[in-house]
Parts: structure tokens; sequence; C-alpha cells
């Protein structure tokens, strides 16, 4: 799969083998994301619960911060960057992470996860992502999104259920 590869028409299929979600044209023509800039920053924040513990969702057996809930925690935190400044009808969708979760945090403790916009390459977006507790860094790393038409992205999930 190459990010270089280039769909021009709006009825790509699917199950190409070659599909990838940045293939300038794919979901649409472009959108104008001139707003969105380096530097812009979003949290999200949680006090850890026993539904967020790793037992209660199935990554593991002890009762501390789940990694999947953790990485949640992060796409939020992107979200609440840029996602109230796309254009009407767009959004983002999370379409890579590369993370490290390296501090366990308890039932209790508040988590905040920050994401810091470091490039807008046509409609994907590049973050910096940083979670951490009351007492410590827990992880970090990247997370990339890509911007969408949402009218035509649902008509491709559409599609794929066989339904139009």
């Amino acid at each position: 799969m190459s990010v270089s590869e280039t769909r021009v028409s709006d009825e790509a299929d699917t199950q190409d083998p070659g599909f990838a979600p940045l293939n300038p044209g794919y979901y649409g023509a472009m959108v104008d994301l001139t707003n969105l800039k380096p530097g812009l920053k979003g949290t999200a924040q949680l006090v850890v619960g026993v539904e967020h513990t790793a037992p209660s969702i199935g990554s593991g057996k002890v009762p501390v911060l789940a990694t999947p809930v953790m990485i949640n925690l992060i796409e939020a935190a992107a979200l609440a960057a840029v996602e109230h400044l796309l254009p009407a009808g767009h959004q983002s969708l999370g379409i890579h992470l590369d993370v490290r979760h390296f501090a366990a945090t308890p039932i209790g403790m508040l988590v905040t996860a920050s994401a810091v916009l470091t490039a807008v390459e046509d409609r994907a977006l590049s973050f910096a992502v940083e979670a951490h507790d009351a007492k410590e860094p827990i992880g970090g790393g990247t997370h990339q999104r890509v911007v969408v038409n949402v009218a035509r992205f649902d008509a491709r999930v559409q599609r794929k259920l066989g339904k139009e």
C-alpha cells in the first residue's frame, strides 16, 4: 500500500488491496483546512474507574488504567484540538497510532491526555500526544488522523454493507 497512489474517482473500490485512506480524491474533493495550523492543542481528562481497568475491558488482569482506554483518551485530545475547526460536513478519523504506555495508573486517579497538531498535509493531520496522571507521565507518541466528508464516507460504509 502506497500513500503516493492517487484515486480521482469518487467510486474507488474498497476491495482494492491498494486502497489507502490518504489517497487524494478518495473521499472527494480537497477540503480547505487552512485554519488548521501546527501548534493547536487539545486535552481530555478521565478519573480512572473500575470500568476503565484492564480486567474490565479484557486487556489484562491488573486493575489499573487499560492501554486501550489511554489510547481513547489520546484520540479525544486530538479531536478537541481540531474537530471544532473543520468545515461543516467533515470530521477526522484516526488512522495511525504509535504510542507507548509505560506507567500504571490506579483507580481513582485523574489522567490527562494532550495532543498538539504538528503537521497538516493535504487531509492528513499529525499530532504529538502524551498522557500523564497526577504523579507522572504514563504514555506518549504520535497520532495521525485524516479529514473526510461524512456523507461520502458513510455512503462507502453503506456500500460495504451492501446498502446504497
